[in-house]
């Protein structure tokens, strides 16, 4: 595997594509630590580091861990790259439902770009209804978050005139676009899929304060909220056992074989092959997740804010605690609602009628089944019972972080990294990343991270050695080199300085 990762800058254009992706996690990185003016993000660090000890980060933590904390620091990208990924989900479930988008989308690509070009207006619309949304939010916190006191915390917005409300919301819109064009930057030129890359390097940007704030557990005083060295070792073999079932399930399909009957076409014969149609067990992957998180942000406060403010609906203050997170009710429903998107997305995003079409016309069919009809409904049959098993994968994934939280005491930060969305998203990009190097190490008749990926019939003997890159293709990228490793360098002395003398 290390050979692997060397041999991977031995391939000029793999290396130019993963320093390219790297200066543009980078560009990301930056506007996620550049405040907006007239914000003063400390009191609403404070309240989150309260609300993060008692274990209820809830619409706070969830948001900013999509922004990669640029949210809490209230920088020109705190808005994320969220607002497109919402463009993107609504235009996918659009295609499906509506027929002049169903047109579009198989016109090849002049209809898919006029699709993207539709997504990205849509997402200037949303970041312009979301931005004015924070600003409002923010100037008044205790509506927005379930807990915030200014007399306690203090103020956020520093200047609440009209003009900094333009300002803020056309900043915060930028962002966002500039987020939007590095994601399609990244995809372009770079590896791995952008817009996946800049939600993966936010969620591990928490990576360092995590392993602090174990480290410091773990050397705590004795009669404090200390993790022994048993409890320490047992983490981490959880930890590992955790990825690895995320790594199977996600990378889990159910293969249905496909015999294609044989034509003949003038003296010659095609077909007679066999293959296999690839279902996915979690096909949905961490969406129903989080459309889950987002449903139950809002019942439970908009149940106390109601029942706070009317005499008639104090009833509502008790059907709130349902939606606590830490209750029984709460997981419960959670799982429910978890279930019922997993096979709301398979419905729309899976065409078994579609799929044995194709497969007729091509001249396939499934041993054992009729085509047309029965083909159609033998795959949904399938597929019901795969959504069935992703849907309890999914559930058991994003409730495991609370268990740590609730029963071992462990915190949030902590947590956070032993499943979760987070950690669903986390995985599943590296594994994509890592699928498009080794085809780039394949095809250059390397090996790959795995010894059943390298090239069979290949002999050994005859292998040539890898040729080093030629001093004229590095020195095109030694500034880009210089320029990171500087930077790399002074982050890593300050993070030290400000977490160990400071």
């Amino acid at each position: 595997m290390l050979s692997a990762f060397s041999n991977s800058f031995k391939i000029p254009e793999l290396r130019n594509k993963i320093f390219y992706t790297l200066s543009m996690l980078f560009v990301a990185r930056i506007g996620a630590n550049i405040p907006l003016p007239g914000v003063d993000p400390t009191p609403l660090q404070n309240f989150f580091a309260a609300q993060t000890a008692s274990g209820s980060a809830g619409v706070l933590g969830l948001y900013n861990m999509f922004t990669g904390g640029a949210l809490l620091k209230g920088a020109v990208f705190a808005l994320g790259i969220m607002p497109y990924i919402s463009a993107s989900i609504i235009f996918q479930l659009m295609t499906a439902v509506v027929p002049s988008l169903a047109r579009l989308a198989r016109e090849g690509d002049v209809g898919r770009q006029k699709i993207t070009q539709y997504t990205r207006l849509a997402t200037i619309v949303i970041c312009l209804v979301q931005g004015v949304l924070l600003i409002i939010g923010l100037k008044n916190p205790g509506g927005l978050f379930s807990g915030f006191d200014t007399s306690t915390y203090g103020s956020i917005i520093l200047n609440d005139g009209g003009w900094f409300v333009f300002n803020s919301v056309i900043i915060l819109t930028t962002g966002t676009i500039i987020m939007m064009w590095l994601g399609e930057q990244i995809t372009e030129k770079g590896i791995g899929q952008g817009v996946s890359l800049l939600i993966m390097v936010g969620i591990i940007a928490d990576l360092p304060n995590a392993l602090m704030t174990l480290w410091r557990m773990v050397f705590a005083p004795i009669g404090t909220n200390r993790i022994e060295i048993p409890e320490l070792a047992a983490m981490l073999v959880l930890l590992v056992v955790v990825t690895a079932g995320l790594v199977a399930v996600i990378q889990a399909m159910r293969k249905i074989p496909v015999q294609y009957a044989k034509r003949v076409v003038g003296r010659k014969v095609y077909g007679g092959q066999s293959s296999f149609l690839p279902l996915k067990v979690n096909y949905s992957g961490v969406m129903p997740v989080i459309f889950a998180s987002a449903i139950l942000m809002f019942p439970q406060q908009i149940f106390s804010s109601l029942a706070a403010s009317f005499d008639a609906l104090q009833f509502l203050g008790s059907v709130s605690a349902w939606f606590v997170q830490g209750t029984v009710s709460y997981y419960f429903i959670f799982g429910f609602l978890i279930l019922i998107f997993s096979y709301f997305w398979v419905s729309v995003m899976f065409k078994p009628i579609q799929i044995a079409d194709d497969l007729k016309k091509g001249g396939g069919y499934i041993p054992g089944v009729r085509p047309g009809e029965p083909t159609a409904k033998f795959l949904d049959f399938v597929m019901t019972r795969l959504t069935f098993a992703g849907a309890v994968f999914l559930t058991v994934i994003a409730v495991f972080p609370d268990v740590l939280l609730f029963t071992i005491n462990v915190p949030f930060q902590i947590a956070n990294f032993f499943g979760g969305t987070g950690m669903l998203i986390t995985v599943g990009v590296i594994l994509q990343v890592l699928q498009q190097v080794e085809t780039y190490l394949l095809q250059r008749h390397y090996d790959g991270f795995l010894k059943k990926g390298r090239i069979r019939g290949r002999n050994p003997a005859k292998k040539s050695r890898p040729q080093l890159a030629s001093s004229a293709d590095m020195g095109n990228l030694k500034p880009l080199m210089v320029v990171l490793g500087l930077i790399f360098v002074v982050g890593i002395i300050s993070w030290v300085l400000r977490s160990f003398v400071l």
